[in-house]
Formats: structure tokens, C-alpha cells, sequence
């Protein structure tokens, strides 16, 4: 059994990990493109919304490390797999548009949205931590509509290309927490 104390320097070590692979997500053309070369590959897509699970699984045991650990891993996961020898032009267009997001000059407007990933996490984290239900559910199912605007608002028909891993991800997460929910209150 992991102590407090280990869990925190763990927890600490794995969100700073996740913010330098932001950083140098951001900062290396040459990261930069090798990790979205692989991010072509939709198995990323589908994969990363699986995440919230052990995130809001480790919150509810109050565990940092599980917590920052899947977080990093939901960061990371999109050069997990191996680029795609072929695309979808629908993702293409769509990755082409995130990247231009991405490496763009960045507005007061784009900061703000931008902040709306973190805010993400932290309401996330606190819902669960706190065993508020009705909150998870509702900001698991916010955040995946809200995905899905964004993407299809700036993304235009490409954005249409994130429906799919999207609704399933949420349809996974929704089933997952309310199977944790039903467990719950049976062992009561």
C-alpha cells in the first residue's frame, strides 16, 4: 500500500511530467509532427475519452498518482499507435485544422477557450473526489458535447470526423460511472 507521501511526490512527478510534454509538445516542430503523424491513427481518438475513467476512479480513492498518471497518459496516448499508412481526408482535414489551432497566433480568445481543458480536469477531478454524481455526469457529458461544438464549429465538415470516438468515449464513460454508481450503493 502506497503511503500519503509517496502518493503525493508521485502525483507531483506525473503532473509535471504531463506540463513538459505539453511544453515540448509545443515548443518541438520535430516532436510536434511525430506526434501527430501517429495521431492520425483514430484508435488515438477512440482511446483518450477511456481515460476518464481512471481518472474519476482515482479520485474517488483520492489517489494522486492514479489521478496525474492517467492524465498524463491521456495526454500522451496520441502517438501511441503507429501513423496510419492511410487517412480518412475527413481527419486529415480535421488534424490539419487542430494543428493550425494549435501553432497559430494566439488570441485572448483562444487562451480563454483553451483554458476551458484544465478547468475540465479540475471540475472533473473535484465532482469525483467529492462523489458528487449528478456533477461527474453532468460535466463527463458536458465536455463531450462541448468537444463536439467546438470541433464542428471551427472544424467545419472535418470536425464531423470526431463524432463518432466522441459519442463513443461518452457512451463508455456514462456505463462505467453508472456501473461504479450501482456498485456503490449495492455494497451499501
Amino acid at each position: 500500500m502506497m503511503t500519503k507521501k509517496m502518493d503525493v511526490i508521485l502525483g507531483i512527478l506525473f503532473a509535471v511530467a504531463t506540463v513538459v510534454f505539453i511544453i515540448l509538445f509545443l515548443t518541438s516542430d520535430a516532436f510536434y509532427n511525430w506526434a501527430f503523424a501517429r495521431h492520425h491513427n483514430v484508435m488515438s481518438w477512440y482511446i483518450r475519452p477511456i481515460f476518464i475513467i481512471p481518472i474519476v476512479l482515482f479520485a474517488f480513492k483520492k489517489s494522486l498518482t492514479g489521478i496525474f498518471a492517467s492524465v498524463f497518459g491521456l495526454f500522451t496516448s496520441m502517438f501511441w499507435f503507429p501513423a496510419p499508412t492511410a487517412s480518412n481526408p475527413l481527419v486529415l482535414s480535421f488534424l490539419a485544422f487542430e494543428m493550425e489551432y494549435l501553432k497559430g497566433v494566439w488570441t485572448v480568445t483562444k487562451i480563454i477557450m483553451s483554458l476551458s481543458v484544465p478547468i475540465f480536469f479540475i471540475a472533473l477531478i473535484i465532482a469525483a473526489w467529492n462523489r458528487n454524481w449528478k456533477w461527474l455526469l453532468g460535466i463527463v457529458i458536458a465536455s463531450a458535447l462541448l468537444k463536439i461544438l467546438w470541433s464542428v464549429a471551427f472544424g467545419g465538415e472535418a470536425g464531423k470526423s470526431i463524432l463518432k470516438p466522441a459519442i463513443a468515449g461518452l457512451i463508455v464513460c456514462i456505463g462505467a460511472i453508472y456501473y461504479y454508481i450501482k456498485r456503490q450503493n449495492d455494497e451499501k
